[in-house]
């Protein structure tokens, strides 16, 4: 796998790139974001940033999510798909946040994955976006792309590469980093046709696209 400073090197031309990286789901609280990165699963940002504004209209405190009933929420959210499941585990988890930790986001992983609907990619978003501590989000994207270039070695288990990127990511580096995946993975390394012919990032690649190595030797 890679070496740290091969690693560096990658962070440091993701950053120029993404000087942001911001996380691109929309929110205002901070459990509204716990709740659409629920609502994100095996569904795009996009449609979610699109479901959440009438959504937090018609629900506008987590009381009022405690109290709705999950049908009601399900009409809501009816595009984003598993609306039935989504739904149940949003007022439930606004009804646990409520019972027992004072109406506030917890910030341990611990907590936070005893919350309903919520695993590790979840709970890691949340640490990473809301307490600014340590998080590895093992989407889709950084798991491909990690694997592609060599950092993890090419797993598809997200606590593998959890683990293994908690070994390779300065760990201030960690949350910044795994949002610049998402966008990389958009926009150049897709999972179906990865623009190897175009990527910045193609020296550092362990598995790009050969026309393109041997055209430049």
């Amino acid at each position: 796998m890679k070496s740290k400073a091969a690693v560096r090197r990658i962070i440091e031309i993701l950053k120029g790139i993404y000087p942001d990286a911001l996380c691109s789901l929309q929110y205002e609280k901070d459990y509204e974001l716990l709740f659409a990165v629920r609502l994100s699963a095996q569904c795009t940002d996009e449609r979610v940033n699109k479901v959440t504004p009438a959504l937090y209209a018609r629900f506008p405190t987590l009381e009022s999510f405690a109290e709705a009933d999950p049908k009601e929420v399900g009409e809501y959210i009816h595009s984003c798909g598993f609306y039935n499941g989504k739904s149940r585990d949003i007022v439930a988890c606004a009804q646990k946040l409520l019972t027992e930790h004072g109406g506030k986001v917890p910030g341990t992983m611990e907590e936070l994955t005893a919350l309903p609907g919520v695993g590790r990619k979840t709970a890691n978003l949340i640490l990473g976006d809301i307490f600014h501590q340590p998080a590895y989000v093992c989407d889709t994207h950084c798991i491909r792309i990690t694997g592609r270039l060599g950092i993890t070695d090419g797993s598809k288990d997200p606590l593998q590469v959890e683990r293994q990127l908690r070994q390779a990511l300065p760990p201030r580096e960690s949350s910044n980093f795994c949002h610049r995946m998402v966008l990389f993975g958009r926009d150049t390394c897709t999972a179906r046709s990865p623009q190897c012919l175009n990527c910045p990032l193609w020296a550092e690649c362990d598995t790009g696209n050969p026309p393109r190595k041997t055209a430049s030797k």
